[in-house]
């Protein structure tokens, strides 16, 4: 087999592997350090999907030729990485790009609505799932009939108007950075830019995307009851959903995992369950989520001994200066959307509430053809309306509505965000206290 000519740019501290011996004319540079009109072949998507001022300023940043310094070879197809870090990320962008290097072609996926591509490696096994930025539901270059005619689509609201177009990649590899411990089991995923690689848009020569390690798994969820799957794998899931508010946590992207294939028959529940797709997680104001496990009969169960106190040691503020770090390009408004939801799960955790109960209040209710608010939107209603007359503001009317107009934290300045957590934490502790004793 032919093996062509390839770079992948890994951070200096290489994390285990051997570093690259580079060319004089081919040395890797941050973008800070580069002059735009040298840098030809980002496209106009990529320059939108992800500022400069956000790039990556390391060693993982673009390897790119010289100035002035002439290339006649043909280009040749290479992975680099954007955002993430890691054994388990450089690994799997190591094996993207081994298999890059041996002609091995990225295969377009037939299912969901966005550009999905699945690496296998020379032995024939999948490794990795690309999605492109560009390729998103309503993006320039999505090739599943939600293309849009013009780059100025990027930034807009996407099929869930809290999170844009172009910004569910960011979020893929934000949930993975706040599976503390991998204990939601989040496959390692990270945020790569593409160089002259086969996608369905050939006349892109760079794509930026994220790419998650391919799981392999007998079925998904939908395919089989909720009664074969573990209590701590509903759990695990469900807690991190809380976390990020995931509006579409659906049967489909969680794969189960078989223990015993002789089980299934059995009625017996052996089969654990590995969560992927977080594109639509950590929205720009309180949405609505979607959980799949609400009302399946694990979420009803009480959180053990161990789940408490992982809960009881997340640090909202801790994670919150993690994706500011690692994830620049993520609004604050929606890293305030996880503050307040770990809080709020926190306190409902420490109350003895279950996953269903907890779920359950952070999701709207549909009465009559009638969407109403859910009562974590309600709790946050409450405190946003006594802190503006505190102040001497007026309400506004736009976040008394469930739609684009819904609750954002992100318009509150530090003095006033500060005294919202405040205000809100105190709240929720009574809420929890009534609901204990009504029951």
């Amino acid at each position: 087999m032919r093996l062509f000519e390839m770079a992948v740019a890994i951070d200096q501290q290489h994390h285990g592997f051997k570093p690259f011996s580079r060319s004089q004319r081919c040395k890797l540079q941050s973008f800070g350090h580069l002059d735009y009109n040298n840098i030809l072949e980002l496209n106009q998507t990529t320059f939108l999907a992800f500022q400069a001022d956000n790039i990556h300023r390391s060693f993982s940043t673009p390897c790119l030729p010289l100035t002035g310094v002439e290339d006649h070879n043909p280009p040749h197809p290479r992975i680099e990485i954007v955002r993430g870090s890691g054994v388990p990320v450089h690994t799997l962008v190591v094996e993207v790009a081994v298999a890059m290097a041996s002609g091995i072609q990225p295969i377009p996926l037939p299912s969901g609505l966005g550009g999905a591509y699945v690496f296998h490696n020379q032995n024939g096994n999948n490794i990795a799932v690309a999605k492109p930025v560009d390729e998103e539901p309503f993006a320039l270059n999505n090739p599943k009939g939600l293309k849009s005619t013009t780059h100025e689509m990027l930034g807009q609201p996407g099929l869930k108007r809290s999170i844009r177009i172009g910004e569910t990649g960011i979020r893929e590899l934000a949930a993975y950075l706040l599976d503390h411990g991998g204990f939601s089991g989040v496959p390692p995923t990270a945020l790569v830019k593409f160089c002259h690689a086969t996608f369905s848009d050939s006349s892109a020569t760079v794509k930026l995307a994220s790419l998650q390690r391919f799981v392999g798994h007998g079925f998904d969820a939908g395919e089989l009851g909720p009664s074969f799957f573990s209590v701590d794998s509903v759990h695990q899931i469900g807690i991190l959903d809380i976390r990020l508010m995931n509006l579409d946590r659906h049967a489909g992207n969680m794969l189960v995992m078989k223990h015993d294939h002789n089980s299934f028959g059995n009625g017996v529940a052996v089969a654990d369950l590995v969560p992927i797709d977080h594109g639509f997680c950590l929205p720009e104001w309180l949405d609505d989520p979607y959980f799949e496990w609400l009302h399946w009969p694990q979420a009803s169960i009480p959180f053990s001994e161990s789940e408490l106190e992982y809960i009881s040691n997340l640090d909202p503020f801790k994670d919150a200066d993690i994706l500011r770090s690692e994830v620049p390009s993520l609004r604050e408004s929606s890293i305030r959307v996880l503050i307040v939801c770990t809080v709020f799960l926190k306190q409902a955790a420490a109350a003895g509430l279950n996953l269903a109960d907890i779920g359950q209040m952070m999701t709207r209710e549909f009465r009559s053809g009638d969407e109403s608010s859910s009562e974590l939107e309600n709790i946050c209603l409450k405190v946003k309306a006594s802190i503006n007359n505190e102040n001497g503001k007026e309400e506004d009317e736009g976040e008394t509505s469930c739609g684009i107009g819904g609750i954002s934290f992100g318009d509150m300045n530090k003095g006033e965000w500060e005294m919202f957590l405040e205000i809100f934490n105190m709240f929720v502790i009574g809420v929890f206290e009534d609901k204990k004793c009504k029951n």
